[in-house]
C-alpha cells in the first residue's frame, strides 16, 4: 500500500516562487512614480508606494502566500493562498498611484514597476499550479478562465486603477483603442478563417497525393522562414501594383499598405500549421476504421467527411490553436505597415519614450492570446470526446 502523501512537504516549484516574492517585496520597486508622462522615472518600494499599513497587510499576505508554496501539497490550498494574494495585489496597485500622485496633479503618472510583476507572475504561476494538480476538464478551464476575466473587468470597472498611468492613455485614446482592437481581431480571425478555407482542403490533398505533400510543405516551409517585417514588405509591392492596375481591387481595400499585406502575411503564416495538422491528423486515422466504413459501403466522400475528418478533428484543432495564438501576436507588427491594430499603441509608444502607451498595446496582445489558448485547449479536449476526472 503506498503511503498518503503528507499534507505538508517542501515543494521545489514553491521554493522558486517564494524567492521571487521576496525579491519583489525587499529589493525591487513595486511603483514608478514620474513627473510627467515622458519624465525619467523613481523608483519605489512597497514601503514607500504604499501607506504603511496596506504596505504591512500586502507584505503579510505575500509572505504567507511565499510560505504555502513551498510547504503546502493540497491544491485546493495552493489555489486558495494564489487567489488571495491576487484579491489583495491588485487593488494594492491602484492605491499606490492614489497614494504616489499629488492632489490636483494631471500631469504625474505611476506604473507598475518590477516588484508588481514579480509578485504578479509568483501568485499567478502557483494559481496555474495548483489548477494543473487539480487536472480540471475542458468545462472546469473555461470556468477558471470565465472567473478571472470577470474578476479583471470587475476590477476596472471599479475604478480603483484610474489614477493609473495606463488607464490615463487609454482614457485619452478610448475611440481609437475600440477600433483599434476591431481591427486587430479581424487581422487575427480572419486571416485564420481564411486559412482554414484554404488550408483544411489543402491538408486533405496533400494527405492523399504524397507528390502534392512534398511540394506544398516544403514551399510553405520558405514562407515560414520569413522574418514577419520582410513577409510585410515583400507584399506591398504586388498588392500595390495590383491596386493600381485593378481598381476594384483597390475600392476593395486592396493596397500596398494597410490591412491588405497584413492580412496576407498573416494569412501565409497559418497555412502551414493547419495543412500540416490537417495531415498528420488524417494519417493517424486507424486504417481497420477506413476499411470497415469502406466496406459498410461508403463512398469517399462519405469516409472522409463522416468518418476521417471526426477522427483527426483534435489534431486539426491544436494546429489551429497554435495559428491563433501566432496570428495574435504577429498582428501586433502589422502596425508598421499602417495595418492598424494593438501595434499602434506600441509603436507609438516606442517613439514618444512611453512605457505605459506601449502597455496599452501589449497587455491585450497577451490576454487575447491567454485566452484564445485556453479556449482552444478545452475544444482539443471536447473533440476528443474525453474528459479527466
Amino acid at each position: 500500500m503506498v503511503p498518503p502523501r503528507p499534507a505538508l512537504s517542501f515543494d521545489h516549484l514553491g521554493f522558486v516562487i517564494a524567492v521571487l516574492i521576496g525579491i519583489a517585496l525587499f529589493a525591487a520597486p513595486f511603483a514608478t512614480y514620474r513627473a510627467t508622462r515622458i519624465a525619467s522615472g523613481e523608483a519605489r518600494l512597497v514601503i514607500e508606494a504604499l501607506p504603511f499599513s496596506m504596505a504591512a497587510a500586502l507584505a503579510l499576505v505575500a509572505l504567507g502566500v511565499a510560505l504555502g508554496a513551498v510547504l503546502a501539497r493540497d491544491p485546493l490550498g495552493r489555489l486558495g493562498s494564489a487567489v488571495i494574494g491576487l484579491a489583495v495585489l491588485l487593488p494594492s496597485l491602484g492605491l499606490s498611484a492614489g497614494y504616489l500622485t499629488p492632489a490636483d496633479n494631471n500631469f504625474a503618472r505611476v506604473s507598475p514597476s518590477l516588484g508588481f510583476w514579480l509578485l504578479s507572475l509568483s501568485f499567478s504561476l502557483l494559481a496555474v499550479d495548483a489548477l494543473a494538480r487539480m487536472r480540471l476538464g475542458p468545462f472546469g478551464r473555461l470556468a477558471a478562465l470565465a472567473v478571472g476575466a470577470s474578476a479583471l473587468a470587475l476590477l476596472l470597472l471599479s475604478g480603483i486603477w484610474d489614477d493609473l498611468s495606463i488607464l490615463k492613455e487609454y482614457d485619452t485614446r478610448a475611440d481609437s483603442f475600440w477600433r483599434e482592437a476591431r481591427q486587430h481581431l479581424l487581422l487575427a480571425f480572419g486571416s485564420l478563417a481564411a486559412a482554414c478555407l484554404f488550408g483544411i482542403p489543402l491538408g486533405v490533398a496533400s494527405h492523399r497525393l504524397r507528390t502534392l505533400r512534398t511540394a506544398v510543405m516544403q514551399s510553405l516551409s520558405i514562407v515560414q522562414t520569413v522574418p514577419s517585417i520582410a513577409l510585410f514588405g515583400l507584399l506591398m509591392a504586388p498588392l500595390g501594383a495590383v491596386a493600381a492596375s485593378v481598381p476594384l481591387a483597390a475600392a476593395l481595400g486592396i493596397r500596398g499598405i494597410g490591412a491588405a499585406p497584413a492580412f496576407f502575411a498573416l494569412f501565409l503564416y497559418a497555412l502551414l500549421p493547419i495543412v500540416a495538422n490537417t495531415v498528420a491528423g488524417l494519417n493517424q486515422v486507424p486504417a481497420a476504421v477506413v476499411d470497415a466504413a469502406r466496406g459498410m459501403g461508403m463512398s469517399a466522400r462519405q469516409r472522409l467527411l463522416g468518418v476521417e475528418m471526426p477522427l483527426a478533428l483534435p489534431v486539426i484543432l491544436a494546429g489551429i490553436r497554435i495559428v491563433l495564438v501566432q496570428n495574435l501576436g504577429l498582428a501586433t507588427v502589422a502596425a508598421l505597415i499602417g495595418g492598424g491594430g494593438f501595434g499602434a499603441f506600441v509603436f507609438q509608444g516606442i517613439g514618444q519614450t512611453a512605457i505605459d502607451l506601449v502597455l496599452l498595446g501589449a497587455l491585450p496582445t497577451v490576454a487575447l492570446s491567454f485566452g484564445a489558448s485556453v479556449v482552444l485547449d478545452a475544444l482539443v479536449d471536447l473533440s476528443k470526446g474525453t474528459t479527466p476526472a
